[in-house]
């Protein structure tokens, strides 16, 4: 029976940038359970894939700030721009701040095939079980038994199931007495409590906002939805969300009172938002929709609140509409150098697999492309 010298589980963002990377004299093979690659970088970004963003660091993650620098530091977004220059890619920018492939996900898709068709592709292949026998890793699929000298899980997160998403690489870390923590929903909706119930009202409507969580402010477009808030400020948001309260900032580049001073419009006539926007808030900031110029001292201390409007979510939209997952295999069981398990040899955790989760904007794929690379590095120089 053939033995590899590395198997890859997964052949999505980090399994296929890793297998880019490593030695081509090295018998490589990548189990997947769809029958095409990379089927969550394809549909991402409405199908034209958000790479990386132009500011990338530490901070934009929730994990262990010094495990993702590392990794951040050895493959950074201006090396992976660079290889995808190389590759004749040339990813435009949104918002000033995001990278997009141009016409399609397949852009990227292309050349990471391209650069890993010296591997076996080993598609419609299930992960079953794995175990080490001496030396040797033994993963059961459902198309037979694969023998390999290393192993690789890059598995990804739970979310997008119907893409063939699981939580298969806490299984195998599990497995192997590699503590974890369970996946959970991250990058997603929020619900609410009753006493913003009006916010569901509101659904279809959208609006540029700060949010504050967890000592983290989120600049972006909040969405109002029939099950409550979202949008990619809300998103973001609920990465760093655990639970208690949230603040809202509904006018960040405006000052409220400077707006009132002096007006004789009614107060939901100068908030520039949509008008059925602005009455809602002000009736749940209690502030009643009078002439500015009419408006009581007390109702002005309330209306500041706009600035600042506080409330604890009930809960998320969960895995059905999370984009990512946040928890994984826990960062103090791996080499950070190498991103190899500390009490298995030979046995790696790249891409979302791993406790590290990224604010939405391409940080996820960032974190993918990344930690496959040092994986590759560590495997190449061993």
């Amino acid at each position: 029976m053939k033995i590899y010298d590395v198997l890859i589980l997964g052949a999505g963002a980090s399994g296929l940038m890793c297998a880019s990377y490593l030695d081509e004299k090295l018998a490589i093979g990548i189990v997947e359970i769809n029958s095409k690659v990379a089927k969550k970088l394809k549909i991402s970004g409405g199908g034209k894939c958000n790479i990386t963003s132009l500011h990338v660091s530490e901070d934009n993650f929730d994990g262990d700030s010094d495990f993702i620098s590392y990794s951040l530091s050895q493959f950074s977004k201006d090396d992976l721009l660079e290889y995808l220059h190389v590759n004749g890619l040339e990813p435009e920018i949104r918002k000033n701040r995001y990278y997009f492939c141009k016409d399609s996900s397949d852009e990227i898709i292309n050349i990471l095939k391209k650069d890993s068709s010296h591997v076996d592709m080993l598609l419609n292949c299930e992960v079953l079980h794995v175990s080490k026998k001496d030396d040797i890793f033994e993963v059961k699929t459902s198309k037979g038994i694969l023998k390999t000298k290393t192993l690789i899980v890059a598995t990804g997160g739970k979310s997008f199931k119907n893409l063939g998403a699981s939580d298969i690489g806490l299984f195998i870390a599990k497995n192997f007495d590699i503590k974890v923590k369970e996946f959970t929903p991250a990058l997603v909706g929020l619900t609410v409590q009753k006493e913003q119930f009006w916010m569901k009202e509101l659904s279809g409507l959208s609006c540029y906002v700060n949010i504050k969580v967890e000592g983290k402010t989120l600049k972006e477009e909040m969405l109002f939805a029939h099950k409550g808030i979202s949008g990619p400020a809300v998103l973001s948001a609920s990465l760093y969300w655990k639970k208690g309260d949230i603040a809202i900032d509904f006018l960040p580049n405006d000052n409220i009172l400077g707006l009132i001073n002096g007006s004789k419009k009614l107060i939901s006539s100068v908030i520039p938002l949509p008008k059925r926007l602005s009455r809602e808030i002000l009736k749940a900031l209690h502030v009643e929709d009078v002439e500015c110029k009419k408006l009581s001292e007390d109702s002005k201390k309330n209306l500041q609140n706009i600035h600042n409007y506080e409330f604890a979510p009930a809960g998320n939209f969960g895995f059905t509409k999370a984009e990512v997952c946040r928890g994984g295999v826990l960062t103090d069981e791996l080499n950070f150098a190498t991103l190899e398990s500390l009490h298995v040899e030979n046995l790696h955790f790249i891409g979302e697999v791993i406790d590290v989760t990224g604010e939405l904007g391409g940080y996820n794929f960032q974190w993918a492309f990344s930690s496959g690379v040092t994986c590759a590095r560590a495997i190449n120089n061993g």
